[in-house]
């Protein structure tokens, strides 16, 4: 008869950002881990709070499913010998297999005859295999471990008790000098000891003791809860949803209440006093109907109704004290100009080798007027732009920005119009840090995606350019999410700029400057394959295939809208029958062009007039595909480019390219070679994986 069984490990309080994580890999490993062991179950149900993790998997097999296989064993020549019979190799596959040599039979396996025995594992007790899940619990990946007292093993926090049951029995195992039992524990304050007798009671007996296991259920409880305080005063509360699950992962019995502050905060910017909110205290802002932030807020409590005044008053008062500074730091910051924050970043060192942020905002200025001549802005926009990124980092010296890290940029917005800064300017100023995660929201205004672009860009380029390198996880200075950051800002506003045009701008300013670059042969390599990296990433996340992706950045990243249409026209046509010729004479062209470097034709050497149809062909589908290149109409390129598949599979078949003439072969060499290089510019074809060949 099947059995439940339940797997619960005990923590200190962890980290709400692991939680979700580590209740995915423990349902995930389990799954795993009964495949591989052969056992068969009904269901597997994963559970998670702040001081544990749990598995219950429902109607689990009492054995290890009996298997049969066919066991391979050596080659006919060699179990036999030349008088046919049974060799040492023979006698010992079969012994190794339990089996006799009555039980062989042969297989012709590529032309090999080889001997087989046909073998019966049979399933092992479940109950014995069970205490190897210790492997599982200790498998478990954080974000970041930790060691207590004398233990070796490293995990996310202390270990304090396991439960380990099949059925009514303990599974016995042991993990850091902690026993496997069937006593779990309630809410840390409202619960007791429970002693369970069957795994199907784990949820019940838990509720009963003050503990929501489910993570659905807490975080629709509280979303319930809230919905109730929303109908009750005529309210609306903005549920983020990244808010919402780290609440629910903070506490093992949710109840919401509404608290209050004072109005006269309500003179600080919107942004501060949500900050205070969801960043430092874990509150859901209040907004009014109409959507005014209003002087309250909503707070989960880790508990119950009883005495919920006194909470309430508490974490009036927590907020009260941090709203009190933020007003504090906000008066105290206007009774100086731009002028002061600019110079006390004169002082402020960016990085050892790059100088001072001071010197880091001189190189975004240099490459932000760059980029305003490039892009050809008018002079309005263009003078907006270039004050933005001489103002782009002086909020870093104010006391709101030291205090309230997370709001660099929205200080600097506010206060650049406080100072008297243009609409354009102090936007730009908010902008220049977007987008701030890998797909966070890009920049609204030109000059806001300007100094982003010219900010990312100087950090990118000066830390790679003095070794700082990103290796592994390891990107201290955030440069992967920053490489990505430009290319979906050029991306998003179809900007005609190249990257590896952006790149020699920066690389040439660090040289102009002197900065002491790293003893590596070639920086724009190193630069090169980076953003390249990047670009494949954000392209393979686009749903483009890893062939299309290489083919399109064989020459670069050049314009990257650009780029990711000729990746999207190519995907299309490489499953179209009716470009399968196409396809095959372009090809064929690259393949033959890596043969040689040849590139003067010489029209008197033509012997053909296979080859003087193909030469006038190139021509003309030269002039038309550069005008459709300069278009950025992709599949205009393609498909002119596809008008020489006919020319080019008459020319090879009423020419052979490599003559004995060696005048006459490099000529035609030539002809090859210039065509390629027109093909080039598309994409290499050679590196698509054409779906019609298949």
């Amino acid at each position: 008869m099947s059995k439940n069984v339940l797997f619960e490990i005990g923590l200190e309080e962890l980290p709400a950002r692991f939680v979700d994580s580590a209740e995915k890999q423990l349902a995930d490993k389990t799954a795993a881990w009964l495949q591989d062991m052969r056992i068969s179950y009904d269901s597997i149900s994963s559970y998670s709070t702040p001081r544990r993790l749990a598995v219950i998997i429902s109607d689990i097999a009492e054995k290890q499913a009996t298997v049969e296989e066919e066991a391979k064993g050596p080659a006919i020549k060699i179990a036999k010998d030349d008088s046919g019979n049974w060799t040492k190799a023979a006698i010992g596959f079969t012994k190794g297999q339990g089996k006799t040599l009555e039980d062989i039979y042969t297989k012709e396996i590529k032309g090999t005859t080889y001997i087989f025995v046909q073998k019966k594992i049979e399933g092992k007790s479940t109950f014995d295999l069970l205490p190897d899940f210790k492997n599982i619990i200790e498998s478990i990946q954080f974000g970041k471990n930790m060691r207590w007292a004398t233990e070796t093993i490293r995990y996310a926090r202390p270990i304090r008790w396991l439960v380990a049951m099949y059925g009514n029995e303990i599974i016995p195992f042991e993990i850091a000098n902690v026993k496997t039992d069937k006593f779990t524990f309630g809410h840390r304050f409202l619960g007791e000891k429970i002693n369970l007798e069957e795994p199907m009671d784990y949820q019940k007996l838990l509720y009963e003791n003050r503990v929501i296991v489910s993570l659905n259920e807490r975080e629709q409880l509280i979303c319930n809860q809230i919905k109730e305080i929303e109908n009750k005063n005529n309210i609306t509360v903005p549920i983020d949803p990244e808010l919402l699950a780290e609440v629910r992962n903070l506490v093992e019995y949710p109840t919401a209440f509404m608290g209050s502050f004072d109005k006269e905060y309500l003179q600080l910017p919107p942004e501060v006093l949500i900050s205070s909110m969801k960043e430092h205290q874990r509150y859901f802002p209040v907004k009014s109907q109409n959507g005014e932030l209003l002087p309250y807020f909503i707070g989960v409590r880790n508990g119950d109704t009883h005495s919920l005044d006194k909470v309430v008053r508490g974490n009036e008062k927590v907020l009260r004290a941090r709203l009190s500074d933020a007003q504090f730091f906000y008066e105290e910051d206007q009774k100086h100009t731009l002028e002061f924050y600019l110079d006390k970043l004169k002082r402020v060192v960016f990085q050892e080798k790059l100088g001072t942020i001071s010197d880091k905002i001189e190189r975004v200025v240099h490459i932000t007027k760059e980029l305003v001549e490039l892009l050809n802005l008018d002079p309005t926009t263009a003078k907006a732009t270039i004050r933005a990124a001489e103002l782009c980092k002086f909020d870093l010296m104010t006391n709101m920005v030291n205090e309230f890290t997370e709001l660099q940029g929205v200080i600097g917005e506010k206060y650049a119009a406080i100072f008297g800064e243009e609409e354009i300017v102090s936007k730009a100023i908010g902008e220049h840090y977007l987008p701030k995660e890998a797909h966070g929201q890009l920049p609204n205004t030109v000059s806001g995606a300007i100094v982003s672009i010219a900010d990312k860009l100087d950090t990118i380029v000066g830390c790679i350019s003095v070794g700082l390198v990103p290796t592994g996880s390891q990107d201290p200075y955030g440069l992967r999410r920053q490489a990505a950051g430009v290319l979906r800002i050029l991306n998003h506003n179809k900007w005609e700029l190249a990257v590896e045009e952006l790149l020699d701008i920066a690389k040439k300013l660090f040289k102009d400057i002197k900065v002491e670059q790293e003893a590596k042969p070639d920086i724009s390599t190193t630069l090169d394959e980076f953003f390249r990296m990047r670009a494949t990433y954000l392209m393979r996340e686009l749903e483009i295939e890893q062939d299309i992706v290489q083919a399109v950045l064989s020459d670069g990243i050049n314009i990257f809208y650009y780029t990711i249409d000729r990746a999207a026209v190519l995907a299309a046509k490489r499953n179209e029958k009716d470009f399968k010729t196409k396809e095959e004479a372009l090809v064929r062209v690259l393949n033959l062009a890596k043969k040689s470097e040849e590139t003067v034709i010489n029209i008197e050497q033509f012997q053909t007039d296979s080859e003087k149809q193909l030469y006038h062909a190139f021509l003309e589908v030269n002039e038309k595909f550069t005008e459709f290149e300069k278009r950025r109409n992709a599949e205009k390129a393609l498909l002119t480019l596809s008008n020489l598949a006919d020319p080019i599979h008459y020319f090879f078949d009423n020419n052979m390219v490599m003559d004995d003439d060696v005048k006459i072969r490099n000529n035609r060499l030539a002809l090859i070679n210039q065509i390629a290089e027109l093909i080039y510019r598309y994409a290499d074809l050679t590196k698509v994986e054409w779906k019609q060949q298949f």
